[in-house]
């Protein structure tokens, strides 16, 4: 896994503030529920201890998987991009072929992605198909549902 995964200094930061809460908030939580499970005595029968350990476990591999994700990230910086082209940060509005109706689409790094604003991810096989086009640019993208069917109508950039 040692791809690099492109990201904005503010999702870098927000993956940043997600794992410092994990490690410093919730984790030593568990480890305080396990400490009281474990003081109740015999653990092959106490559910608490085994209830414990596994949300221990749980919560160990989601910092892992931030932890990785950090050390993998390449802060981008959008403005030095160029602006004529779907690119990382932009916002794509495109018309769906299929269905005659238009959508939004903003290509963001890790930490920043949220589904329901459009807002997705670089990395992901729609935003893949996208990078690169321009306006007027008709595309056909292999997404695991399907082939979509794209016009781009307009590349937008956050100020």
């Amino acid at each position: 896994m040692s791809e690099r995964i492109p990201m904005t200094r503010t999702g870098y930061d927000k993956l940043k503030a997600d794992l410092d809460h994990l490690h410093t908030v919730e984790l030593p939580k568990i480890l305080e529920r396990l400490a009281k499970a474990r003081a109740e005595g015999d653990l092959s029968e106490n559910a608490e201890y085994h209830g414990a350990q596994e949300s221990r476990g749980l919560m160990e591999a989601r910092i892992n998987v931030l932890r990785d994700k950090l050390a993998r990230a390449v802060l981008i910086d959008a403005s030095k991009l160029p602006k004529d082209e779907a690119g990382f940060g932009s916002t794509v509005t495109v018309k769906d072929l299929e269905f005659d109706d238009e959508e939004q689409f903003t290509l963001v790094g890790a930490g920043e992605e949220d589904y329901d604003a459009g807002k997705i991810l670089f990395t992901s096989p729609l935003a893949q198909g996208l990078v690169g086009k321009k306006v007027g640019d008709r595309v056909e993208i292999d997404v695991p549902r399907g082939t979509l069917r794209f016009e781009i109508l307009a590349i937008d950039f956050p100020e």
